[in-house]
């Protein structure tokens, strides 16, 4: 019988596309949208389910793991800088 798992999708834009990772065991993939990296990191995960052995599994499967926001205070020149160092 087969459990499904809730676990966390991180997906972030790099360069031209995005780069998903799932922070609970580990794994990442990548797309060149949104919603292809989801799929993909899905499959990644579950392919990893298949071929990794139960000890594996139990080393790399984190019991929890939360995602919150910070907010943390930093000075208004970094982000003019890294806007500048974006466009150029």
């Amino acid at each position: 019988m087969e459990k499904v798992l809730q676990l966390t999708a991180v997906i972030e834009r790099e360069g031209n596309g995005y780069v998903a990772t799932c922070p609970e065991v580990d794994v990442v993939s990548q797309g060149n949208t949104v919603e292809e990296a989801r799929r993909n990191l899905l499959e990644a995960v579950e392919g990893f389910f298949e071929v990794a052995s139960s000890s594996e599994i139990r080393r790399r499967l984190k019991k929890e793991t939360y995602i919150m926001s910070i907010m943390p205070t930093a000075p208004t020149i970094r982000f003019k800088q890294a806007a500048r160092l974006r466009h150029a």
